[in-house]
């Protein structure tokens, strides 16, 4: 019996055996297949121990059901969307649990030009087949698998969005937390002048080392150290599918993903002047501010990667990011990228010929947001009741419902909203003060778990 717990917002995840297995990926290639038609789909996986035989598995399903199938093997969820998109394929399918630990495993997919299929429109119709056994009857002749490369070409992708030689010396610090960031990031680091010192770069889906997901602090720890004892200029850490990175600056402090937004809007609109950024609804002031201080256009959105990429083509936006640390780029398909942010937080720093922490010092003075905070509530019911009684208590700022609710006062703003798979409700506020953040924040915390 498959578990319909399975199929998620954007990509369909669980612990292996117990929940993801060979026969639920066999199915999930079926339908993947049965859904898009016949037609050329990319492959990827991840370093994960269970994920070669559910590539497999997958791969086999999907030529039963008459799929052309390349096979790139274990790569990053980037390199698959690239080779969708730069290869013109009908779609692709990463086989990856992306930041989870070791345990779990998943497979995130993806329509022609790398567009995500999601809850809303793709998955949703995946799981309707493989939990009703009505996958239509796969064609007399099966399809093909070929094998593939397409790093090569992915690492000059990148280093497109750079002026190469702009990148000064400087002392980097990287953690592959044993992901396919191990892969990847060498021969892109090895062409810069940066000094680099590489932790965790040996690829390993036991996770020896710690969990690949930079956000957690405990998970930092070796990075920060070695900050420190470098006396390094940055630290960059990436998570399991290397779809997302992570800044730490000089002092081992971790940066914002909305902070890092700003940044990356700033660099961009310096080779770019006037364009639309857009930017999710949790983010700092700071992002709109940024924007409009260098001659853009900021776009306010729902969080997640199918809204952000919709919205971008909508309006041909040049760059977007998210606070959880997805940055989005039009010249990549407009889909997110883990190593285009780091090359160009390097080109900023060089550019300026300033620190990361002094390119920070002015947004760290302004803006004090408290993070995202996340509250387990009863039920599903019970967060969305929650919201509701917030809207009101909080009617005199202006609420709206864009994702979630929001509210904004002269002096600080906030965004509440609730988990698509699991009963939380989370938080994000602003202040213009230390003080104000902080007692704002509590205020909220009480209202939510009270």
């Amino acid at each position: 019996m498959i578990n319909p717990s399975v199929f998620k917002a954007y990509d369909v995840r669980g612990l292996y055996p117990s929940e993801i297995t060979e026969e639920v990926f066999y199915q999930l290639g079926r339908a993947f297949v049965a859904y898009l038609g016949p037609g050329k789909y990319a492959v990827t996986r991840d370093m994960r121990v269970s994920s070669p035989s559910l590539t497999k598995a997958f791969i086999d399903g999907a030529v039963k059901q008459g799929g052309t199938i390349i096979d790139y093997g274990m790569l990053g969820t980037d390199q698959m969307y690239f080779a969708v998109a730069a290869d013109d394929l009908d779609g692709g399918a990463q086989v990856t649990a992306s930041h989870n630990p070791g345990q779990y495993n998943g497979c995130k997919m993806v329509r022609k030009e790398a567009f995500p299929l999601s809850g809303d429109a793709g998955i949703k119709e995946m799981k309707e087949m493989i939990l009703a056994g009505s996958i239509p009857a796969p064609p007399a002749s099966p399809g093909t698998v070929e094998q593939r490369q397409v790093l090569d070409r992915y690492v000059e992708h990148v280093m497109s969005f750079v002026d190469e030689r702009a990148i000064k010396p400087c002392n980097v610090v990287l953690d592959a937390g044993s992901g396919v960031a191990g892969i990847v990031a060498p021969p892109l680091f090895d062409r810069l002048p940066c000094k680099t010192t590489r932790l965790c770069f040996e690829v390993d889906g036991t996770f020896p080392n710690h969990e690949a997901n930079p956000l957690i602090e405990e998970n930092r720890r070796d990075i920060t150290a070695e900050v420190v004892n470098q006396k390094a200029d940055i630290g960059i850490a990436w998570d399991g599918d290397a779809d997302r990175c992570f800044f730490l600056d000089g002092t081992g402090e971790f940066i914002a993903g909305d902070f890092v937004t700003a940044l990356l809007a700033e660099n961009i609109l310096l080779k770019h002047p006037g364009e639309t950024i857009i930017y999710d609804v949790r983010a700092s002031y700071a992002v709109k501010d940024v924007v409009a201080r260098y001659g853009g256009k900021a776009l306010m959105n729902r969080v997640g990667h199918a809204f952000i990429k919709r919205r971008m083509r909508e309006e041909n936006g040049i760059f977007g990011g998210e606070v959880t640390g997805h940055y989005y780029f039009r010249d990549n398909f407009y889909a997110d990228n883990g190593f285009i942010p780091a090359l160009m937080i390097l080109e900023l720093m060089s550019k300026k010929n300033l620190s990361l922490r002094d390119l920070l010092k002015p947004l760290r003075e302004k803006y004090f947001i408290s993070g995202e905070i996340n509250t387990t509530v009863a039920s599903m019911d019970v967060a969305a009741t929650k919201i509701a009684e917030l809207r009101t208590r909080y009617a005199d700022g202006n609420p709206y419902d864009l994702d979630g609710v929001s509210a904004e006062y002269p002096d600080w703003h906030f965004n509440v909203r609730q988990s698509n798979t699991e009963p939380l409700l989370r938080l994000n506020l602003e202040g213009l003060t230390p003080e104000i953040m902080e007692k704002r924040r509590d205020e909220l915390l009480d209202l939510i778990r009270g």
